[in-house]
């Protein structure tokens, strides 16, 4: 734990010092991914809201491809887990305990495609994320039920780390998007 702590800060600090906004064009790959994975036209996107540098997610809304697609937010529960709700861009977001703004818990749904936050990735797409374990255990849960789900780790290429330290509660993730194209 004390190691995964250590490059938490490491990372965090590389992110905030190195970041720098995407253009829509970051999202092609994905396009392309996601045609050639999900035969569905209805798309449930489940995005993320950026904040501490993280990368804007948010640029894909103006991507032509996902202008038909339902965008969710995640909202933190009681039980220290979370769901994924309905979102509109022009919706009202109410702020959670970090601060982190979430949208009204409504209409629960269940994304098919997630864009996961990153603070390190490794080649083996592991992600090393902020330490509180919401979306590991959204994905232990949730993959078992929809086995078609695409989660996509979203991260700036210097993000990398040679070889993070996993155990049995880190989820692997599908791919991972970055400005340099797919893991």
């Amino acid at each position: 734990m004390v190691e995964k702590d250590s490059i938490r800060k490491k990372y965090f600090l590389k992110r905030k010092k190195k970041y720098f906004q995407v253009k829509e064009n970051f999202f092609i790959p994905l396009v392309k991914l996601i045609k050639h994975r999900i035969k569905d036209s209805k798309i449930y996107m489940g995005l993320y809201f950026p904040s501490s540098f993280e990368l804007n997610v948010l640029k894909i809304l103006n991507v032509e491809y996902f202008k038909k697609s339902k965008f969710l937010l995640p909202a933190i529960e009681e039980n220290n887990s979370m769901n994924f709700y309905k979102w509109k861009s022009n919706d009202l977001l109410f702020l959670n305990k970090y601060g982190i703004p979430e949208p009204d818990k409504s209409k629960k749904i269940i994304p098919s495609v997630i864009l996961v936050p990153i603070l390190a990735y490794d080649k083996k797409k592991n992600r090393l994320g902020y330490g509180k374990g919401f979306y590991d255990k959204y994905f232990h849960k949730l993959k078992k039920l929809n086995k078609k789900m695409l989660i996509v780790g979203v991260a700036f290429s210097f993000q990398k780390y040679n070889n993070l330290p996993v155990n049995s509660r880190d989820f692997k993730l599908d791919h991972i998007i970055t400005e340099k194209g797919i893991i």
